[in-house]
């Protein structure tokens, strides 16, 4: 009868918890499954919310990023790594982004190398990261054209920039973490931007409506000609998603690859 009443217990189970359960350590307190106390998935913030480190950018409607000027480069009319700071329009810095890349890319691919941008906050902690792989850049190539992946924070994927085929102007897609379409990025026809700034409008996929624009900052004929310094202006509304707007500034270390890089080697 015993050994009867111990096998009836075993099936029911331990009170509280599923039939045949493992029973929990003596002194561990249980909480009930209830959504107010389902842990989030690791590396992702809870949905709604910026990701970490970079709520400062739901306050801007204008983010400002500074290239820093490379004086070795400039001696020896090499390629260097990039340095960017993100600042805002106060000209106060809030992050620093440090190009990641290897010497023979930046020498034999130039500005179409692959390469890993990080971006910091001040206290030196990693808030997103950049990726972007060695492809294609030509208007008579109408596949794997250019493309960014932005992690924030590392680790976790929530945007993409891409590239779309035109004959004659430069334009993009930005996309969410399911490469679903966004905003859309036209450039003008011509990029060289002498003695003025050039101005890349962000718009409704459609195109027919304006929500913001990425400016490329005329920064004088001396910074222009004989140095690799670049200044952009990111122009979009406060309310803006976070997440595409760490796009946007991704979008403007492409345009930077892209357009306005040169060094003196070239001159």
């Amino acid at each position: 009868m015993d050994s009867k009443d111990a096998q009836n217990q075993r099936s029911r189970g331990v009170p509280g918890f599923l039939p045949r359960a493992v029973a929990p350590a003596p002194g561990l307190r249980t909480l009930p499954s209830g959504p107010e106390n389902q842990a989030c998935q690791p590396g992702r913030p809870p949905p709604g919310s910026p990701p970490p480190g970079l709520e400062y950018l739901s306050q801007l409607d204008l983010i400002i990023i500074h290239q820093q000027v490379e004086l070795l480069g400039m001696i020896l009319g090499t390629e260097t790594s990039n340095k960017y700071e993100i600042k805002n329009s106060l000209g106060q810095r809030i992050y620093f982004a440090v190009e990641e890349s290897i010497c023979f890319n930046r020498t034999f691919c130039s500005t179409l190398r692959s390469c890993t941008l990080r971006v910091s906050d001040n206290a030196g902690q990693e808030v997103m990261t950049v990726h972007r792989p060695l492809r294609c850049n030509s208007c008579w190539c109408p596949c794997y054209l250019q493309e960014l992946e932005i992690q924030a924070p590392p680790g976790t994927v929530v945007g993409y920039v891409a590239q779309k085929w035109d004959p004659f102007l430069p334009k993009f897609t930005i996309q969410n973490a399911d490469k679903e379409d966004v905003l859309k990025i036209v450039g003008p026809c011509g990029t060289c931007g002498c003695f003025g700034d050039v101005d890349f409008e962000v718009t409704t996929i459609n195109e027919k409506l304006t929500i913001g624009k990425i400016s490329k900052y005329w920064s004088g004929f001396v910074n222009n000609v004989f140095t690799n310094a670049d200044n952009f202006g990111i122009h979009v509304p406060a309310d803006l998603d976070v997440t595409v707007k760490a796009a946007l500034i991704g979008a403007c270390f492409l345009f930077d690859f892209m357009f306005f890089e040169h060094s003196l080697a070239g001159l």
